[in-house]
């Protein structure tokens, strides 16, 4: 038997994911894919550990040359993750 109204799997993931409110958690375990996006391979490779905890982005890097430059450009970075992200994600980076 048919159903009448048919649904693609990409909605009733959709509706899941909504339905379980896990859709905030699956975009911050994306984080590391954002971030190499924005900055680049060459910054991931100097990242050692990158995780979000209460919308704190806390990065540890090797590079302290790489530290004065997300310090710099902190607000561009919040901003353009969020935007990655498609809602506000992060609130403030934390270097270590």
């Amino acid at each position: 038997m048919r159903r009448k109204v048919t649904q693609t799997l990409s909605e009733i993931l959709k509706e899941y994911i909504d339905s379980m409110s896990i859709g905030r958690k699956l975009k911050e375990s994306r984080i590391d894919a954002y971030w190499e996006k924005i900055l680049g391979k060459n910054a991931v490779s100097l990242t050692r550990k990158l995780y979000i905890k209460k919308g704190v982005l806390y990065v540890y890097l090797n590079s302290p040359v790489l530290r004065n430059e997300i310090l710099m450009m902190r607000e561009i970075i919040i901003a353009r993750l969020n935007e990655e992200a498609g809602e506000e994600l992060v609130t403030k980076i934390v270097l270590r």
